[in-house]
């Protein structure tokens, strides 16, 4: 398999997969844009190796899988049929992605396994760090910086979209037997796991939920620093991304943070309306 043909695999993969990414992905310079198609595909293999069923042993077996693939990505041995680490070796190379990115990405996925409550939002962050934040900085490497405040901000957008994520994906996690919305601030909400289960937007848990969202926007100040720091075509990525998943916080904050009346998402209309205004306000 040559990489052309590997990365034309992982752009089918993103194209497919990543509903709200790929609208950002495409503003890209080519070589850039190739090589996070081939991060992202390798973060959804990591992500499908906890979430797609089996026992907790199969999910073990499958990270430390990932990890021995990561192994030979380092070492430029790719199996050569595998273009999703075809792909991801030569982007490594390329890119010079550190490896301890990675290697904290899948330390995310793994937690997925064995950690399925969160004490308080320190604890949740750890875990937003390494599943989105590290992906963030992966991005960061190969969007390239050149400001050494670039990976915090690179680091908080991360941890913003992760954020959002876990606001419009309650029901489905807690369907997974899963809760990482804060188990303290959900005490101090009246919110049980029961109402969870039972789709309940109580008002205690509508205000749980307005908490969350404004500690999102707080990591979406934090992470839209970054943009001054980018060049023009990564910046309208960036800028894109953002703008996205804002709109998708937006639009829970529009229904009164009731999750549970259906799942969250932004047409495509929509989507490139927003690209447009994004874009535009990116390049001012």
């Amino acid at each position: 398999m040559t990489r052309e043909e590997a990365y034309d695999r992982c752009r089918a993969i993103a194209r497919a997969e990543a509903r709200n990414f790929y609208y950002g992905f495409v503003l890209l310079a080519p070589e850039r844009r190739a090589g996070i198609y081939a991060a992202y595909a390798f973060s959804r293999r990591a992500d499908d190796s906890v979430d797609e069923g089996g026992s907790d042993e199969r999910r073990t077996a499958a990270v430390a899988a990932l990890r021995r693939d990561l192994d030979a990505c380092v070492a430029g041995t790719p199996p050569p049929g595998d273009p999703v680490l075809v792909a991801l070796a030569d982007t490594i190379d390329r890119f010079r992605i550190p490896r301890a990115h990675l290697d904290a990405l899948i330390d995310g996925v793994e937690m997925d396994i064995a950690v399925r409550r969160y004490a308080d939002f320190p604890a949740l962050k750890g875990y937003c760090d390494r599943v989105a934040g590290a992906v963030g900085l992966v991005s960061l490497q190969i969007f390239g910086f050149r400001d050494a405040s670039a990976p915090g901000h690179a680091a908080d957008l991360g941890v913003a979209l992760q954020i959002v994520n876990i606001m419009r994906d309650v029901a489905e996690d807690v369907a997974r037997d899963r809760i990482y919305l804060p188990a303290d601030e959900m005490a101090a909400h009246g919110v049980t796991e029961a109402d969870l289960r039972a789709g309940r937007a109580t008002p205690g848990f509508r205000a749980l939920m307005a908490d969350q969202g404004a500690r999102a926007r707080e990591y979406f100040r934090g992470g839209e620093r970054l943009l001054p720091l980018l060049d023009r075509r990564s910046r309208m990525c960036v800028a894109m991304l953002a703008g996205l998943y804002q709109e998708i916080l937006s639009e829970i904050e529009r229904r009164d943070h009731d999750v549970f009346a259906g799942r969250v998402a932004l047409s495509a209309p929509r989507k490139l309306r927003l690209m447009a205004v994004r874009t535009a306000g990116a390049l001012r």
